[in-house]
Formats: structure tokens, C-alpha cells, sequence
């Protein structure tokens, strides 16, 4: 098992979402890699938090990544960020970002979660997806 790709992949997913024009004009541009401080936009999506196990086989070193994205709105009801998970979603499955470090051997959607967040309601959806690392 190596830990050692996971820098590469979520500087590559980062990448990819704000190279995602559909995705970045939904959002405003509000893509961050961290959850925002200060004046927080109504509508952002922020990477949130991983799990990581190990996948060796007889070929290498390699390791499964479950990462969240989050998209968070203020909006009335789930529409609004649900049109934009689907299109997180539509980024990340629909160009296997390239690493500078190992390679993505597979990345799928694995599940979702709409719920509401915070004292002023606001929705959010997290999204997770696996993906499975071989280091080189």
C-alpha cells in the first residue's frame, strides 16, 4: 500500500473540476479545496474528507481512494445542487484526470448524500467516488 499518490490524485481532481467549463460557469468558479472562510458564496463545491485503503497485487503498489466532493447551496430546496453534483459527477467520470505521480486505474461515482446543513439550512450534497491508484 502507498499513500504516496494521494497528493497527485486530489491535486488532479482539483484540477479537473475547475477545468470543467459547464461546471465552473454553474458555481461561479466557487471550487475550492478546502471549506471557504469568510463571505462564503451561496453556491460552492468543496473537496471533503478520504479514506484510503491499500490494494497491492502481484503487479505493483496501489491503493483505493473514497473521497468526497461537496456541494453546498443556500438555495430553496435540492434543484439547484443537484444540477450541479450531476455535473461534478458529468467532470470527473467523463475524463479520468491524469496524475503527476502514479496513474488512476479506475474512478467511479460510489454514492451520494443530500441533506441539510448548519442553523440557516443550507443543502448540501456530498458525493463520493473511489478511485483505485497504481504508484509507478
Amino acid at each position: 500500500m502507498t499513500y504516496a499518490v494521494s497528493e497527485a490524485l486530489q491535486k488532479a481532481v482539483y484540477t479537473t473540476l475547475i477545468n470543467a467549463a459547464p461546471l465552473t460557469s454553474l458555481v461561479s468558479g466557487a471550487i475550492y479545496d478546502a471549506s471557504p472562510t469568510g463571505a462564503v458564496p451561496g453556491l460552492y463545491i468543496s473537496l471533503g474528507p478520504e479514506e484510503v485503503r491499500a490494494r497491492n497485487d502481484m503487479t505493483g503498489r496501489g491503493a483505493e481512494h473514497r473521497f468526497t466532493v461537496n456541494v453546498v447551496s443556500d438555495a430553496d430546496g435540492f434543484l439547484t445542487a443537484k444540477v450541479v453534483a450531476g455535473a461534478v459527477c458529468d467532470a470527473l467520470q467523463d475524463a479520468v484526470p491524469t496524475l503527476d505521480r502514479g496513474r488512476i486505474v479506475s474512478l467511479n461515482f460510489d454514492r451520494a448524500r443530500a441533506r441539510r446543513i448548519g442553523l440557516d439550512e443550507r443543502r448540501q450534497i456530498e458525493l463520493r467516488f473511489i478511485a483505485r491508484v497504481e504508484d509507478n
